[in-house]
């Protein structure tokens, strides 16, 4: 093993991996005040680790008005664009676009919203130009926001427009969801469609944002049956979660054939984030995504949640080394955010003690559940 901490593991080594960055787009995404910095300190891990070696880094576009308004409306834009140029958070209008309490508005977020759906757009871009098998965006992932509203914290729906880039060559398109949040947003934006499939794991809860994503939600018209969600109870942790990912996705292979595949890693779900719900680590996740890599399908990877920085970071640097097919040494390598990964600067999270909520009868109902909607899928 190098002192970088990479090595090869032959079956995924030769994968071709487009990486999404450029240091204009990290320094735009940094000025997320929910997340500031977080952008830097997950490049400056992977690129600490030596992975960037094994990647094609890749310049990302700037998203046009056009291609956000594949998806979002030409008012919401119009609005976002005009308050983000004074940062003006008194606009009355503003309430109604789904702007301030959780969506507050900055100078500039206009043109991070342009950078994140540019850059899910450029990876979207490299695979139907079969540059790559693989591409990845950890900064983008924003799958809440709806066409005409920014809702919990996203102001542009990336996934959405990724997807739809997708659908201009593969017929269908899977959408794989694992953060701890219902990916509402991407699910609205295709529940009449049966040419995009969504499945979303999250905790579903009282209370718990957004409030959607119960079992029996499973799409409208054209698209019922297509979309697919297994809702959660807290504490749920590695094993357990495979398991349930796995007897789904079998299922919505078998049934949906996908063309394509887009997923969401939010890393909220680790043990550690201040949701303190799910009790996850970096190589459960891990095994979910080899699960659908195994697939060989062009597949698009993005971030999403992540709360506990240095834990966010950790879980997508482990995250693209498996893409990669490297093992990591689990010492953190000296870099500029170092401090940040006491006090065991280890690669390594684990699990707290508590206890896991999730009730093993009920859990293979709602799979059960999944298997009999899936059946009506045409």
């Amino acid at each position: 093993m190098s002192h970088r901490g990479a090595r090869d593991d032959d079956n995924c080594g030769d994968r071709r991996v487009a990486y999404v960055h450029s240091p204009e787009y990290i320094e735009c995404c940094d000025s997320l005040s929910k997340v500031p910095n977080r952008a830097s300190m997950v490049h400056s891990l992977i690129e600490a680790y030596g992975l960037l070696e094994h990647v094609s880094t890749v310049k990302p576009q700037v998203a046009t008005i056009e291609d956000m308004a594949k998806f979002h409306t030409d008012s919401y834009l119009e609005h976002l664009h005009k308050i983000s140029q004074d940062g003006d958070n008194d606009d009355p209008q503003s309430v109604d676009y789904g702007l301030g309490y959780d969506c507050p508005v900055s100078e500039g977020i206009y043109d991070y919203a342009a950078a994140v759906g540019g850059a899910t757009l450029t990876a979207a871009q490299c695979l139907l130009d079969q540059t790559c098998e693989v591409a990845i965006n950890w900064a983008g992932g924003w799958h809440h926001a709806k066409k005409d509203e920014a809702s919990g914290f996203c102001y542009v729906n990336d996934a959405v427009l990724g997807i739809l880039k997708l659908r201009e060559k593969y017929e269908r398109v899977l959408y794989v969801d694992v953060d701890l949040h219902h990916g509402d947003g991407v699910e609205d934006a295709f529940s009449f469609t049966s040419k995009v499939m969504t499945v979303s794991l999250h905790k579903f809860s009282p209370g718990f944002f957004p409030g959607t994503g119960d079992v029996c939600d499973t799409g409208l018209g054209k698209g019922r049956w297509y979309a697919v969600n297994v809702p959660l109870e807290d504490g749920i942790k590695d094993d357990r979660y495979y398991q349930i990912f796995t007897r789904v996705m079998q299922e919505v292979r078998a049934q949906f054939n996908p063309e394509a595949l887009v997923m969401q890693l939010g890393a909220d779900t680790m043990a550690g984030d201040p949701m303190c719900s799910f009790n996850m680590t970096p190589v459960g996740v891990g095994q979910c995504l080899q699960h659908v890599l195994e697939w060989q399908l062009p597949t698009l990877l993005l971030g999403g949640g992540g709360y506990n920085l240095a834990n966010t970071a950790r879980c997508w640097t482990y995250l693209t080394a498996a893409v990669l097919g490297k093992t990591l040494s689990s010492e953190i390598p000296d870099h500029e955010f170092f401090t940040e990964y006491g006090p065991d600067y280890s690669l390594e999270i684990s699990p707290s003690c508590r206890p896991d909520r999730n009730d093993t009868k009920h859990l293979d109902q709602v799979i059960s559940t999944i298997k009999g909607n899936l059946k009506n899928v045409v």
